[in-house]
Protein backbone atom coordinates (compact mmCIF):
# COMPACT_ATOMS: atom_id res chain seq x y z
CA UNK A 1 0.00 0.00 0.00
CA UNK A 2 1.37 3.41 -0.93
CA UNK A 3 1.89 5.78 2.02
CA UNK A 4 0.23 8.58 0.09
CA UNK A 5 -3.13 6.81 0.27
CA UNK A 6 -2.69 5.10 3.63
CA UNK A 7 -5.15 7.35 5.46
CA UNK A 8 -7.87 6.62 2.92
CA UNK A 9 -7.52 2.88 3.34
CA UNK A 10 -7.25 2.33 7.07
CA UNK A 11 -10.00 0.48 8.92
CA UNK A 12 -12.83 2.71 10.16
CA UNK A 13 -13.07 2.73 13.95
CA UNK A 14 -15.96 4.25 15.91
CA UNK A 15 -14.88 5.91 19.15
CA UNK A 16 -18.00 6.95 21.00
CA UNK A 17 -19.57 8.36 17.84
CA UNK A 18 -16.38 9.87 16.40
CA UNK A 19 -15.30 7.84 13.39
CA UNK A 20 -11.62 7.71 12.54
CA UNK A 21 -9.73 6.02 9.74
CA UNK A 22 -10.85 5.21 6.19
CA UNK A 23 -10.60 8.82 5.08
CA UNK A 24 -12.61 10.35 7.93
CA UNK A 25 -11.39 13.78 9.12
CA UNK A 26 -8.27 13.62 11.27
CA UNK A 27 -9.46 13.89 14.87
CA UNK A 28 -7.75 16.14 17.41
CA UNK A 29 -7.03 14.60 20.80
CA UNK A 30 -5.65 15.76 24.11
CA UNK A 31 -5.22 14.40 27.62
CA UNK A 32 -6.31 15.84 30.94
CA UNK A 33 -3.69 16.62 33.57
CA UNK A 34 -6.11 16.73 36.49
CA UNK A 35 -6.56 13.78 38.89
CA UNK A 36 -9.29 11.78 37.14
CA UNK A 37 -10.91 11.00 40.49
CA UNK A 38 -11.49 14.75 40.90
CA UNK A 39 -14.59 14.77 38.73
CA UNK A 40 -15.27 18.50 39.03
CA UNK A 41 -11.76 19.55 37.99
CA UNK A 42 -11.57 16.97 35.22
CA UNK A 43 -14.94 17.91 33.74
CA UNK A 44 -14.02 21.61 33.87
CA UNK A 45 -10.81 20.94 31.96
CA UNK A 46 -12.56 18.75 29.39
CA UNK A 47 -15.21 21.44 28.84
CA UNK A 48 -12.44 23.97 28.19
CA UNK A 49 -10.82 21.54 25.76
CA UNK A 50 -14.14 20.96 24.00
CA UNK A 51 -14.53 24.71 23.53
CA UNK A 52 -11.00 24.88 22.11
CA UNK A 53 -11.82 22.20 19.53
CA UNK A 54 -10.77 18.91 21.16
CA UNK A 55 -12.64 15.96 19.65
CA UNK A 56 -11.42 13.01 21.75
CA UNK A 57 -10.13 13.22 25.33
CA UNK A 58 -7.93 10.79 27.24
CA UNK A 59 -7.81 10.48 31.04
CA UNK A 60 -5.43 8.43 33.14
CA UNK A 61 -7.04 5.62 35.13
CA UNK A 62 -4.46 4.48 37.71
CA UNK A 63 -6.85 3.28 40.41
CA UNK A 64 -10.40 2.18 41.19
CA UNK A 65 -11.52 5.65 42.24
CA UNK A 66 -10.48 7.02 38.85
CA UNK A 67 -12.14 4.13 37.00
CA UNK A 68 -15.41 4.71 38.82
CA UNK A 69 -15.16 8.46 38.12
CA UNK A 70 -15.33 7.75 34.38
CA UNK A 71 -19.07 7.15 34.66
CA UNK A 72 -19.79 10.54 36.21
CA UNK A 73 -17.38 12.38 33.92
CA UNK A 74 -19.07 10.85 30.88
CA UNK A 75 -22.43 12.24 31.94
CA UNK A 76 -21.11 15.80 31.86
CA UNK A 77 -19.02 15.93 28.66
CA UNK A 78 -19.82 15.82 24.95
CA UNK A 79 -16.76 14.11 23.45
CA UNK A 80 -15.53 10.50 23.63
CA UNK A 81 -13.38 9.53 26.60
CA UNK A 82 -10.36 7.26 26.35
CA UNK A 83 -9.11 5.52 29.50
CA UNK A 84 -5.31 5.42 29.72
CA UNK A 85 -4.20 2.20 31.43
CA UNK A 86 -0.82 1.05 32.67
CA UNK A 87 0.23 -1.96 34.74
CA UNK A 88 -3.20 -3.06 36.07
CA UNK A 89 -5.51 -4.81 33.62
CA UNK A 90 -8.38 -4.59 36.12
CA UNK A 91 -8.49 -0.81 35.65
CA UNK A 92 -9.06 -1.30 31.93
CA UNK A 93 -12.01 -3.58 32.59
CA UNK A 94 -13.45 -1.29 35.26
CA UNK A 95 -13.07 1.77 33.02
CA UNK A 96 -14.97 0.02 30.24
CA UNK A 97 -17.67 -1.06 32.67
CA UNK A 98 -18.02 2.60 33.63
CA UNK A 99 -18.46 3.81 30.07
CA UNK A 100 -15.02 4.49 28.58
CA UNK A 101 -15.33 4.85 24.79
CA UNK A 102 -11.85 3.49 24.12
CA UNK A 103 -8.96 2.18 26.18
CA UNK A 104 -5.28 2.76 25.67
CA UNK A 105 -3.02 -0.08 26.78
CA UNK A 106 0.50 -1.32 26.27
CA UNK A 107 0.01 -5.10 26.45
CA UNK A 108 3.64 -5.39 27.45
CA UNK A 109 3.16 -3.71 30.81
CA UNK A 110 -0.15 -5.12 32.06
CA UNK A 111 1.02 -8.64 32.76
CA UNK A 112 0.39 -12.08 31.31
CA UNK A 113 -1.34 -12.96 28.06
CA UNK A 114 -4.31 -14.14 30.10
CA UNK A 115 -4.70 -10.67 31.63
CA UNK A 116 -4.56 -9.13 28.16
CA UNK A 117 -7.16 -11.69 27.06
CA UNK A 118 -9.50 -10.59 29.87
CA UNK A 119 -9.22 -7.00 28.69
CA UNK A 120 -9.80 -7.99 25.06
CA UNK A 121 -12.81 -10.13 26.03
CA UNK A 122 -14.42 -7.18 27.84
CA UNK A 123 -13.69 -4.82 24.93
CA UNK A 124 -15.13 -7.29 22.42
CA UNK A 125 -18.34 -7.70 24.41
CA UNK A 126 -18.88 -3.94 24.36
CA UNK A 127 -17.28 -3.20 20.96
CA UNK A 128 -14.91 -0.76 22.62
CA UNK A 129 -11.80 0.03 20.54
CA UNK A 130 -8.36 -0.63 21.95
CA UNK A 131 -5.48 1.69 21.24
CA UNK A 132 -2.23 -0.25 21.32
CA UNK A 133 0.42 2.22 22.38
CA UNK A 134 4.20 1.79 22.20
CA UNK A 135 6.71 4.48 23.13
CA UNK A 136 10.41 4.39 22.34
CA UNK A 137 11.11 4.54 26.06
CA UNK A 138 9.25 1.28 26.72
CA UNK A 139 10.90 -0.89 24.08
CA UNK A 140 11.44 -4.49 25.19
CA UNK A 141 14.93 -5.72 26.09
CA UNK A 142 15.03 -8.33 23.33
CA UNK A 143 14.30 -5.68 20.70
CA UNK A 144 16.89 -3.32 22.14
CA UNK A 145 19.42 -6.13 21.82
CA UNK A 146 18.22 -7.16 18.36
CA UNK A 147 18.49 -3.66 16.89
CA UNK A 148 21.35 -2.33 19.02
CA UNK A 149 19.24 0.21 20.89
CA UNK A 150 16.06 2.15 20.21
CA UNK A 151 15.37 2.24 16.48
CA UNK A 152 12.33 2.87 14.24
CA UNK A 153 12.45 -0.79 13.22
CA UNK A 154 12.31 -1.91 16.83
CA UNK A 155 9.40 0.40 17.66
CA UNK A 156 7.42 -0.92 14.69
CA UNK A 157 8.16 -4.56 15.50
CA UNK A 158 7.10 -4.03 19.11
CA UNK A 159 3.81 -2.45 18.08
CA UNK A 160 2.98 -5.10 15.49
CA UNK A 161 3.80 -7.91 17.92
CA UNK A 162 1.20 -6.51 20.32
CA UNK A 163 -1.34 -5.99 17.55
CA UNK A 164 -0.90 -9.60 16.40
CA UNK A 165 -1.34 -10.77 20.00
CA UNK A 166 -4.75 -9.10 20.20
CA UNK A 167 -5.71 -10.20 16.69
CA UNK A 168 -4.96 -13.78 17.68
CA UNK A 169 -7.44 -13.31 20.51
CA UNK A 170 -10.09 -12.59 17.91
CA UNK A 171 -10.38 -8.79 18.13
CA UNK A 172 -9.59 -6.14 15.54
CA UNK A 173 -11.18 -2.85 16.62
CA UNK A 174 -7.70 -1.44 17.05
CA UNK A 175 -5.85 1.86 16.83
CA UNK A 176 -2.05 1.98 16.89
CA UNK A 177 0.24 4.63 18.32
CA UNK A 178 4.03 4.54 18.04
CA UNK A 179 5.68 7.53 19.60
CA UNK A 180 9.12 8.88 20.28
CA UNK A 181 10.50 12.19 21.51
CA UNK A 182 13.07 11.90 18.71
CA UNK A 183 11.27 13.65 15.86
CA UNK A 184 13.00 12.01 12.91
CA UNK A 185 12.89 8.56 14.52
CA UNK A 186 9.15 9.02 14.96
CA UNK A 187 8.75 10.05 11.32
CA UNK A 188 10.71 7.03 10.09
CA UNK A 189 8.75 4.64 12.31
CA UNK A 190 5.48 5.87 10.81
CA UNK A 191 6.85 5.48 7.30
CA UNK A 192 7.78 1.88 8.13
CA UNK A 193 4.48 0.88 9.73
CA UNK A 194 2.15 2.56 7.22
CA UNK A 195 2.14 -0.30 4.73
CA UNK A 196 2.20 -3.09 7.28
CA UNK A 197 -1.13 -2.74 9.05
CA UNK A 198 -4.69 -1.73 8.13
CA UNK A 199 -5.39 -0.03 11.45
CA UNK A 200 -5.69 3.74 11.93
CA UNK A 201 -2.71 5.47 13.48
CA UNK A 202 -2.78 7.95 16.33
CA UNK A 203 0.17 10.25 15.70
CA UNK A 204 2.17 12.44 18.04
CA UNK A 205 5.67 13.41 19.14
CA UNK A 206 5.73 12.24 22.74
CA UNK A 207 7.22 14.38 25.51
CA UNK A 208 7.93 17.09 22.96
CA UNK A 209 8.48 19.81 25.56
CA UNK A 210 7.09 23.18 26.53
CA UNK A 211 4.54 25.15 24.53
CA UNK A 212 7.26 26.85 22.50
CA UNK A 213 9.70 24.00 21.82
CA UNK A 214 7.02 21.31 21.79
CA UNK A 215 4.91 23.15 19.25
CA UNK A 216 7.91 23.50 16.94
CA UNK A 217 8.95 19.83 17.27
CA UNK A 218 5.37 18.64 16.82
CA UNK A 219 4.80 20.89 13.82
CA UNK A 220 7.86 19.45 12.08
CA UNK A 221 7.19 15.83 13.04
CA UNK A 222 3.45 15.81 12.50
CA UNK A 223 3.81 17.87 9.36
CA UNK A 224 6.19 15.35 7.81
CA UNK A 225 4.04 12.37 8.81
CA UNK A 226 0.65 13.81 7.91
CA UNK A 227 1.86 15.14 4.58
CA UNK A 228 2.74 11.57 3.59
CA UNK A 229 -0.89 10.57 3.98
CA UNK A 230 -0.24 8.89 7.33
CA UNK A 231 -2.22 9.54 10.52
CA UNK A 232 -5.87 9.39 11.50
CA UNK A 233 -5.84 11.17 14.87
CA UNK A 234 -3.24 13.49 16.38
CA UNK A 235 -2.12 14.87 19.70
CA UNK A 236 0.37 17.67 20.18
CA UNK A 237 1.94 16.73 23.54
CA UNK A 238 2.95 19.87 25.42
CA UNK A 239 4.09 20.67 28.93
CA UNK A 240 1.45 23.26 29.77
CA UNK A 241 -2.25 24.01 29.49
CA UNK A 242 -3.78 21.21 27.37
CA UNK A 243 -5.81 23.82 25.48
CA UNK A 244 -2.53 24.94 23.92
CA UNK A 245 -2.31 21.47 22.37
CA UNK A 246 -5.59 22.01 20.57
CA UNK A 247 -4.55 25.41 19.24
CA UNK A 248 -1.33 23.94 17.86
CA UNK A 249 -3.06 20.87 16.40
CA UNK A 250 -5.69 22.90 14.59
CA UNK A 251 -3.05 25.17 13.09
CA UNK A 252 -0.94 22.21 11.95
CA UNK A 253 -3.92 20.62 10.21
CA UNK A 254 -5.03 23.89 8.66
CA UNK A 255 -1.54 24.72 7.41
CA UNK A 256 -1.35 21.31 5.72
CA UNK A 257 -4.75 21.84 4.11
CA UNK A 258 -6.24 18.97 6.13
CA UNK A 259 -8.73 21.08 8.05
CA UNK A 260 -10.86 24.05 7.02
CA UNK A 261 -12.72 26.61 9.07
CA UNK A 262 -11.57 29.31 11.43
CA UNK A 263 -9.83 32.56 10.58
CA UNK A 264 -6.26 32.34 9.27
CA UNK A 265 -4.41 35.32 10.72
CA UNK A 266 -1.26 36.42 8.89
CA UNK A 267 0.94 39.24 10.13
CA UNK A 268 4.27 40.74 9.18
CA UNK A 269 7.36 40.32 11.41
CA UNK A 270 7.72 44.13 11.80
CA UNK A 271 10.77 46.22 10.97
CA UNK A 272 12.03 49.77 11.41
CA UNK A 273 9.37 51.04 9.01
CA UNK A 274 6.54 50.00 11.35
CA UNK A 275 4.84 53.03 12.91
CA UNK A 276 2.12 51.31 14.92
CA UNK A 277 2.32 48.82 17.79
CA UNK A 278 1.87 45.89 15.43
CA UNK A 279 3.06 43.20 17.84
CA UNK A 280 0.34 43.98 20.38
CA UNK A 281 -2.20 44.56 17.62
CA UNK A 282 -1.53 41.21 15.93
CA UNK A 283 -1.65 39.37 19.27
CA UNK A 284 -5.04 40.88 20.10
CA UNK A 285 -6.37 40.23 16.58
CA UNK A 286 -5.41 36.56 16.90
CA UNK A 287 -7.35 36.30 20.17
CA UNK A 288 -10.40 37.99 18.67
CA UNK A 289 -10.26 35.77 15.57
CA UNK A 290 -10.53 32.60 17.66
CA UNK A 291 -14.16 33.50 18.40
CA UNK A 292 -15.33 33.42 14.78
CA UNK A 293 -15.89 30.33 12.58
CA UNK A 294 -15.33 32.05 9.24
CA UNK A 295 -13.03 30.34 6.75
CA UNK A 296 -11.23 33.54 5.77
CA UNK A 297 -7.77 35.09 5.78
CA UNK A 298 -7.14 38.15 7.94
CA UNK A 299 -3.93 40.14 7.39
CA UNK A 300 -2.33 42.47 9.94
CA UNK A 301 0.46 44.38 8.21
CA UNK A 302 2.68 47.13 9.54
CA UNK A 303 3.92 49.41 6.80
CA UNK A 304 3.38 50.79 3.31
CA UNK A 305 5.86 48.50 1.54
CA UNK A 306 4.06 45.14 1.63
CA UNK A 307 1.15 46.06 3.85
CA UNK A 308 -1.43 47.29 1.36
CA UNK A 309 -0.70 44.46 -1.08
CA UNK A 310 -0.91 41.70 1.53
CA UNK A 311 -4.00 43.21 3.13
CA UNK A 312 -5.63 43.55 -0.28
CA UNK A 313 -5.06 39.86 -1.00
CA UNK A 314 -6.70 38.86 2.27
CA UNK A 315 -10.46 38.75 2.87
CA UNK A 316 -10.04 41.34 5.59
CA UNK A 317 -6.96 43.29 6.52
CA UNK A 318 -5.23 46.11 8.30
CA UNK A 319 -2.42 48.02 6.57
CA UNK A 320 -0.61 50.07 9.19
CA UNK A 321 0.51 53.65 8.76
CA UNK A 322 1.68 56.39 11.14
CA UNK A 323 -0.42 55.70 14.27
CA UNK A 324 -3.32 54.68 12.02
CA UNK A 325 -4.29 51.94 9.61
CA UNK A 326 -6.27 51.26 6.48
CA UNK A 327 -9.06 48.75 6.92
CA UNK A 328 -9.44 46.66 3.80
CA UNK A 329 -12.14 44.18 2.78
CA UNK A 330 -12.10 41.96 -0.30
CA UNK A 331 -9.23 43.99 -1.75
CA UNK A 332 -10.80 47.40 -1.29
CA UNK A 333 -10.01 50.14 1.21
CA UNK A 334 -13.15 50.73 3.24
CA UNK A 335 -11.85 53.29 5.72
CA UNK A 336 -8.89 54.82 7.51
CA UNK A 337 -8.93 54.24 11.27
CA UNK A 338 -6.84 55.70 14.14
CA UNK A 339 -4.58 53.13 15.79
CA UNK A 340 -6.60 53.24 19.01
CA UNK A 341 -9.78 52.25 17.15
CA UNK A 342 -8.42 49.53 14.86
CA UNK A 343 -9.39 46.56 17.02
CA UNK A 344 -12.91 47.82 17.54
CA UNK A 345 -13.31 48.50 13.82
CA UNK A 346 -12.03 45.06 12.95
CA UNK A 347 -14.36 43.40 15.44
CA UNK A 348 -17.30 45.34 14.01
CA UNK A 349 -16.48 43.99 10.55
CA UNK A 350 -16.28 40.43 11.87
CA UNK A 351 -19.52 40.77 13.80
CA UNK A 352 -21.25 41.76 10.56
CA UNK A 353 -19.29 39.53 8.20
CA UNK A 354 -20.95 38.46 4.97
Amino acid sequence: MENTVYRQNTKEINIGGVKIGHGNPIAIQSMTNTPTADVKATVAQIKALENAGCEIIRCTVPDEESAKAVSEIKKQINIPLVADIHFDHRMAIMAMENGADKIRINPGNIGSSEKVREVVRCAAERRIPIRVGVNSGSLEKNLLEKYGGVTPEGIVESALDKVHLIEDMGYDDLVISIKSSDVMMCVRAHELIAGKTPYPLHVGITESGTVRSGSIKSSIGLGLILDKGIGDTIRVSLTGDPCEEITAARLILKTLGLRRGGIDVVSCPTCGRTKIDLISLATEVEKIAENYPYDIRLAVMGCAVNGPGEAREADLGIAGGLHEGLLMKHGEIIRKVPESELLAALKEELDNWK
